[in-house]
Formats: C-alpha cells, structure tokens, sequence
C-alpha cells in the first residue's frame, strides 16, 4: 500500500483505549485533518475523554472501529498490547494494507509478529511527554519528540503522521527500543517518587511549601545535568562528604529505613560517575563506596 503525502491527511482513524495517551493524539490527528471514525471507550473516565476531545466520534465495540478504519491506533496497558492486536486478528477485523499503530516506548513493531499475516502495516510511535488525558497535552504534543519504529517503507507515513501534530519524529531501531524505553522511564518514572519522598520529609519537619523551596533547585539541577552531564553532579557524595553520607544514612535508618537500599545504591552510581568524570579522587571514591556497599 503505497500512501502519499496528500493520502495520509485522509485517513479514516480508530483507536481503541481511550486513555490519557491515546484520546489527546488522536484528538491531535483529528485536529490535522483525519476523521475520527470510531472509539472504544470502556471507563467511565474514558468516556469523559472522549466526549472532551472527540465529541464526535462514535462509541464502538473494538471489533467494529477496527473494521471501520484505514489507521488504527492501540492504546492499551502495555502487557495486553499483543493478546488485543492476536485477539482482533482472530475476528477477522484486520486487514491486508490496514495501518495498526501503537504508542507503547517498550515495544518496535515485533509486538504485532504474530498478526503480520493479515497483512497489517505495522508502526510504533510513542510520544516522549507525559500526558494529563486533557486538552492540555494537545499544546504540549506540539514540539514534542515521538520515538518511531517501522518498517522502512512506511517511514515516510509514520513521520508525516508526527510532523502533522505538531511534534518531531525520532527513528528508533526495533533493537534499542527496550534501551530506549529504560533510559526515559530511569530519567523521569524515578525522580517522580524521589522528589514526592523528599517534598515529604520537608513537611513533616515543618516546611509546608516544600514545592516553592524545592523548585528552583530542581529546575537548576534539570537544566545543568541536560547541558553539562556528569560534570553538573553536585552535593555531599559529589565533594567526597563522607560525614554528610554517613549523617543520611543514619537518618533514613531512624525515618525510613526500608529506603537505605536505594539510597546506597544510587549513592554508589552517583560515586563512581564522580570519580569517572574527576570530581572526587580514587581515595575519595574508595572511602565513599565502602560506607555505601551493603556490607556497611
């Protein structure tokens, strides 16, 4: 199936999974000229999505948005991305020259093997944002980077579609896509429960606004880390504190002490980036990753 650029800005689109991902980029597509044809929506809060995003489009069953569709978008958890693709091709509701999208980070277009038979035109694109499920994420998809995986020849197709929302297409190889997956949910799943654990620790010694005191320091150290690296690393492991280290430690053996593990663990990683890039000598280092090993 051969679409040009013209082709594309017409096409019939379904999405099934109605979630915070799924109902603002097709709401973005639709915006871009497509039509909506069909929505699967079984939530309650799914519903309301739609019904903010896409007030036009119809609730259908799965099977039929995906029999009345020329691109048809896949949203579900993760884990269930390949039983629905296995389970719509077993109905009969796919089709040979029938773009099936996905927008799960963790998978290429592997994850559609067991359907390619249908004669389905695999693509994965995954938005590298977080989403509210509001029209909020409409202008935060502008500008944006989506990390695509496809076949070659529907490259063309797959970075048309991003570029017509607004966002910018970054190609990824189907065999860095669980690398590529790991290295954004390290650099922002994580800081999410570090940063809520430490904005705790403020309030419970008295510091109500703990988010004004810690946004200025968050916002800088983001901004250095993006644009010096390593050399950015700050604080007491950074200097070769040990005394500072050991006084944490003995705080979070006192308030959380199921949390000493992480806190040793990432402390023996930011160590060793420090000796690596220079910032602390290999005395420093030594002294360091002793008092952090599990042996301490």
């Amino acid at each position: 199936m051969n679409l040009n650029q013209e082709q594309v800005a017409r096409l019939r689109i379904g999405l099934i999974g109605a979630g915070r991902v799924g109902a603002p980029l097709t709401a973005a597509l639709a915006r871009a000229g497509h039509h909506v044809v069909g929505v699967s929506a079984i939530s309650k809060a799914s519903r309301e999505r739609v019904e903010l995003l896409l007030p036009e489009a119809p609730l259908l069953p799965p099977d039929e948005v995906a029999t009345s569709c020329d691109l048809l978008i896949l949203t579900p958890p993760d884990d269930a991305l390949a039983q629905l693709a296995k389970g719509l091709a077993e109905v009969g509701s796919l089709r040979t020259g029938q773009l099936v999208m996905h927008t799960a980070g963790r998978f290429g277009v592997g994850v559609f093997d067991a359907i390619l038979e249908t004669g389905i035109l695999p693509m994965a694109i995954h938005p590298v944002m977080t989403f509210t499920g509001t029209s909020i994420d409409l202008s935060r998809i502008a500008g944006a980077f989506f990390g695509v995986t496809t076949p070659e020849p529907l490259l063309p197709i797959a970075q048309a579609l991003v570029l017509e929302m607004g966002g910018e297409p970054l190609v990824i190889a189907e065999k860095d896509r669980p690398l590529y997956h790991l290295a954004l949910s390290w650099s922002t799943n994580f800081i999410t429960a570090v940063i809520a654990q430490g904005s705790e620790w403020l309030n419970q010694i008295g510091i109500d606004q703990s988010e004004r005191l810690l946004h200025p320091l968050l916002d800088a150290a983001v901004d250095n880390v993006l644009r010096r690296g390593d050399s950015a690393l700050t604080g007491p492991i950074a200097r070769g504190d040990v005394g500072s280290v050991r006084s944490h430690l003995d705080a979070l053996h006192d308030r959380a002490p199921e949390l000493v593990v992480s806190y040793k663990t990432l402390g023996r990683l930011t160590a060793t980036r420090a000796l690596e890039h220079g910032l602390i000598t290999p005395l420093q280092a030594t002294t360091l990753l002793e008092v952090l090993s599990d042996r301490s």
